[in-house]
């Protein structure tokens, strides 16, 4: 049985979806969560709440859910595998859809190394493509990865990020069939700078066919000054940032007015990409661009299913 989330409805009714992210604090303050959640509740269908990002402890993503619901948001989880094993996921998902939430997002994880605890022991007992596996066999067969039988309904909308970027490019798609194998409904895709390139893998996304069998929503990172720019391009793995948009953001008067003018010309060109099915947004500690944002692409008023 499938969730019926607002996100699902949505996606199913062929209306172009926007997402955005909500990152939670590094500490227990509600209303960092509920500020984010009242600035994107008109502007969104769902928001994710990211777990531990980077590998760096915030508050849990099952905890940004609920305050997100409790104002009206509709969530989607984050869940990735780096820290828990397959007894505390499958857990987590139980207590989530018991707490309302239906949409979750399958991660890896970034590795451990790269947060502040270092030497944190990671668990990586399964990766996201089985991760992928387990929710739908919970959903649909309503048994655990046992084998053993779920008293009851796992209703869930399973979601799953795509990087178009990394190499080696052509298994891209590859990766991608794999978790559309595995049960994927949506996919979020890691920031799209490079449209041309983003095109070329849409491109062989619907040559396979995988657009009719996932919603895939085209990721997109609001550059707020040169030095993000930079930074984007340097040291995020899978970011590609052409020259032309550094360039922009050198020779601009206003640096935050022209990265959300270059979102917006990404916004319509990933518009007319055939199979692309929506927007998410990752805003990093820039939220308050995102209701503009999608004002001014002509996404307002979102409908309501």
């Amino acid at each position: 049985m499938k969730a019926g989330t607002n996100l699902e409805k949505i996606l199913e009714s062929g209306r172009f979806a926007v997402t955005a992210e909500a990152g939670p604090p590094k500490g227990a303050s509600a209303a960092v969560i509920q500020r984010k959640g009242e600035l994107l509740r008109h502007c969104c269908d769902a928001v994710n709440v990211t777990d531990n990002q980077t590998a760096i402890v915030r508050m849990s993503s099952l905890a940004g859910c609920v305050l997100l619901k409790q104002l009206g948001v509709e969530p989607v989880m984050q869940m990735v595998c780096r820290d828990k094993n397959r007894i505390a996921i499958q857990s987590d998902v139980l207590g989530a859809v018991a707490l309302g939430i239906g949409n979750i997002l399958c991660l890896s994880g970034d590795h451990q190394k790269f947060g502040n605890h270092p030497t944190a022991k990671n668990v990586f007992d399964i990766d996201s493509i089985q991760l992928i596996q387990t929710l739908k066999n919970m959903r649909d067969e309503k048994k655990f990865l046992c084998g053993e039988d779920i008293s009851g309904e796992v209703p869930l909308f399973i979601g799953a990020a795509a990087n178009p970027y990394a190499d080696p490019f052509e298994f891209r798609v590859v990766r991608l069939a794999k978790k559309v194998k595995a049960g994927v409904d949506f996919i979020q895709t890691q920031a799209v700078y490079d449209v041309a390139k983003f095109a070329r893998w849409m491109e062989m996304v619907t040559e396979r066919g995988l657009d009719k069998e996932v919603h895939i929503l085209a990721g997109l990172i609001p550059i707020r000054s040169v030095g993000m720019a930079r930074y984007m391009r340097d040291y995020v793995s899978g970011v590609s940032v052409p020259d032309e948009i550094l360039t922009r953001m050198e020779q601009a008067k206003d640096a935050k007015e022209e990265g959300a003018r270059i979102i917006l010309e990404i916004i319509e060109q990933v518009k007319e990409i055939p199979g692309v099915h929506g927007v998410h947004i990752m805003a990093v500690g820039w939220e308050d661009v995102i209701p503009q944002v999608v004002e001014q692409a002509g996404l307002l008023p979102r409908p309501v299913l």
